[in-house]
């Protein structure tokens, strides 16, 4: 499963972790910067990524709404792209677990 990260994380990560996380874009590539929770939550599901987000909005819409998407839920306040880089690095293994995971919906990692 490929990821889709959200407004609120830089679009530079998608090339940082592409030899983690392949085929992964971001919400500005699919034209959804902009768009609502919603859409982007739509978007995720028809495309088969999982949403990467600080917005706990997700989080939220996971637990009313279930998978698919799933929502990798970054919960940092204000860091750096290198910040988010260095987490999803050292929870590789953690994420690719649970995106392999048929049963579970939501992510929090921080």
């Amino acid at each position: 499963m490929r990821l889709l990260f959200d407004q609120n994380l830089s679009p530079r990560l998608v090339s940082a972790v592409a030899d983690l996380f392949p085929e992964s874009g971001h919400v500005r590539d699919a034209g959804l910067q902009r768009g609502v929770d919603t859409e982007v939550w739509t978007y995720a599901a028809q495309h088969r990524l999982a949403i990467v987000s600080k917005d706990p909005d997700f989080h939220q819409m996971s637990f009313l709404l279930g998978h698919p998407p799933k929502v990798i839920w970054i919960r940092r306040g204000n860091c750096s792209t290198r910040t988010i880089e260095t987490l999803l690095r050292t929870f590789e293994h953690e994420i690719t677990a649970f995106l392999d995971d048929s049963e579970a919906a939501f992510l929090s990692l921080g």
